[in-house]
Order: C-alpha cells, then structure tokens, then sequence
C-alpha cells in the first residue's frame, strides 16, 4: 500500500523505530540510518526485530561527510523518524530547518515521551512515566493494587508510534496535495491521553468514575483474570447482558438470583468476584477453555506469544511466526499477504545506498 513512499529513519530505541516497521510492513521504502556502533543497553544491542523489512546505512553523523549524506538521503524521502529529545537534532545540523531546505515537500516526524514543547520536554522518560502522568495508567489496576499495563503497548506504541506514524501519513498526503512539508509532534503523553477518549465517552453515562474499580470496565466480577487450578489464567468481560447470560451459563449459574441481578450493581461486585474467583481456580485453565469454546461469552485464555503461535485461531490466521518469534505484518488489505521482511545487519545497505546516492547525482537528482 506504501510502494513509492521512501521514509529516512534515525536509529533510536522503541516507538520511532516500532513507526518505521509499520510503514515498512506497508511496503515503504525504510531507510534506518545507525550509529557505527550498537546500543549498550543489555538486551537492546545488535540486530533489531523492529528494523525488518529496513535498509541499513552507517553513518556517523558528527563528520562533515556523513552528515552530507545523510542530508542526501533526506533530499529523495518524504518524510523523515527522529526520536531524540528536543534540540538534539537541531545541534547536528538535521532539524527541520536544515532537512526542509534541501526537501521541502519533508514530513518531519519527531518522536518523544513528553512534546517538543512543556515544562518536561528535555526530561528524561519512559513507557510508565508518560501515562503516569497522562491519566492512561490510572485504571488499569483493582482498587489497591498497583497500576500495572502490558509494558510498552499503551505508551510507546499506542500513544506513540501509532500515532507518529497516522501523522506522518497525513503529512504525506498534504505534501502531495500542497508540495509542502510539515513538522509532526508525536508525543506519547499526548497520544496515552487521546486513547483515553472512548473511556471518558462513558463519563456522561455514568459508566466511568474517577474511583478506581467502579468502572463498567475495570470493577466488575464479569471483566477481570482469574487464575485457574493450573496456575494459567483465563480472561473475561462479558458487558452485555445477553453475554453475560451466556458466562453464568458455562459456569453452571445460570439460575443464581444473586449473579443475575449483580451484573451491573457496583456493590455486589467484590462478593461476585470472589465466588467466580474460586469457581475458576477450582479447574485447570483447559476445563474453561472446554467449556467456552466458540462460545459468545466473551471468555478467552491469557496466552504467552509462543503459546499464541499454537493456538488454533491464531495459528489459522498466521499471526506469529518464529525463528525469530515475531507478529505478522497488521492491518491486513484484501487480496495481499505480506511476509516480514529480513531484518538487516547494521550497515548491511551501505554500500547500496552510497551508489544509489552517486547515480542520483550524476543523473542531477540531488545536489
């Protein structure tokens, strides 16, 4: 879908890079310029999950010559990934006053935790700090418990590079309608705070309150995990009436006077919870999965990504892949199936690059 959209990325950590495969996914020319050296962080050096389907060029951005070709490659994209705190750009000589003078159609994608502008740009951050603050974090616990979310999935890629990449696309088809170029401000305390907007939707209704664990979505006995005999987990949230029907019938309380008229009474809940809390832990995770197989009461088991792979829904749909283990591209587009691209060494398009670069030159592509 993104044939003939070229995006220059600068290597950083997370969401930029998280941006730049889901365009690449989508078929974008990704260009991901690395440092000569990897990433000391345990765990975050080497070869990158996140650079499939990427072109790979070293450059050391801090020599003249580096930076001119790194300029020359920003001259051919149409947009650009940076993920550095604000100001560090502009210091090497690449921010978008330098970028849009030698392309000015450029959408220049800025990826940060906290804006480009507050009282906390140039603070340090990660995932949990931003929708900390943001409000997004806040029901995601029962009441008590401490605030807990799947790590990077709300912030880093939800209110980030989601987002990022929805902004860039916009700047894109601008550009083309304009021949003009945008700076896109991607920020994740924004984005957390946005995903926030179908949960406040219910305020008016009543059907959120600020209270933690009196919510439609984060108190009820009927939208939780409950650990089973096993020690595996199942999951559920059965909101209608006619699916919670549904989940008191698998669980042999179809009749119970009490389950029936505690659906949505926020007083009963806690007593409902430990009733239904006891009743799954009195049976391993299989017995459930048995007993709501293709069943409408909104019932599922909570699957690591390696035992997803086997799972018969996900496996039919080709989902996750391993070697290494790894999601299929997402969203899918009707007759095409896209494969994860190869996941570059770094520096491994170099050479490449470089030539295509000269050829551009000598043709009087690019200055």
């Amino acid at each position: 879908m993104l044939n003939g959209i070229r995006v220059v990325e600068f290597e950083g950590l997370g969401p930029g890079p998280f941006c730049g495969m889901l365009l690449a996914d989508l078929g974008a020319d990704v260009i991901v310029i690395h440092r000569p050296t990897a990433n000391e962080v345990p765990g975050m050096g080497g070869d990158n999950l996140l650079d499939r389907g990427k072109r790979s060029i070293t450059l050391d951005l801090k020599t003249p010559e580096d930076k001119a070709t790194a300029l020359a490659l920003i001259a051919t994209a149409d947009a650009l990934i940076e993920g550095n705190r604000p100001g560090v750009m502009e210091r090497l000589g690449l921010g978008p006053a330098e970028c849009q003078a030698v392309n000015p159609a450029l959408v220049y994608g800025r990826m940060t935790g906290w804006g480009q502008t507050g009282p906390l740009a140039q603070v340090a951050g990660h995932d949990l700090n931003y929708i900390g603050r943001s409000g997004a974090l806040w029901y995601a616990a029962a009441p008590g418990a401490a605030p807990l979310t799947p790590p990077t999935l709300v912030g880093d890629i939800g209110g980030g590079a989601l987002y990022l990449a929805v902004g860039i696309l916009s700047g894109v088809l601008n550009a083309r309608a304009t021949g003009t170029g945008t700076v896109v401000d991607a920020a994740i305390v924004d984005g957390s705070a946005h995903m926030m907007a179908l949960l406040m939707s219910l305020r008016a209704a009543g059907g959120v309150v600020t209270e933690r664990g009196q919510s439609l979505l984060d108190g009820p006995h009927w939208s939780r995990s409950y650990p089973c005999a096993c020690g595996a987990w199942i999951v559920v949230q059965a909101l209608e009436p006619k699916f919670y029907r549904l989940f008191l019938q698998g669980l042999g309380l179809a009749e119970d006077a009490d389950m029936i008229a505690g659906h949505y009474d926020r007083a009963a809940w806690p007593g409902l919870t430990d009733r239904i809390a006891a009743l799954f832990a009195s049976q391993p995770r299989a017995h459930w999965e048995a007993v709501f197989a293709a069943s409408d009461a909104c019932v599922a088991p909570v699957l690591s990504p390696d035992q997803a792979a086997a799972d018969p829904h996900i496996a039919a749909r080709g989902i996750w892949s391993a070697d290494p283990v790894q999601p299929a591209p997402a969203p899918r587009f009707d007759g095409q199936r896209r494969s994860p691209g190869p996941i570059p060494a770094r520096g491994a398009n170099s050479a490449e690059l470089r030539a295509e670069l000269a050829k551009k030159s000598a043709d009087g592509q690019v200055s």
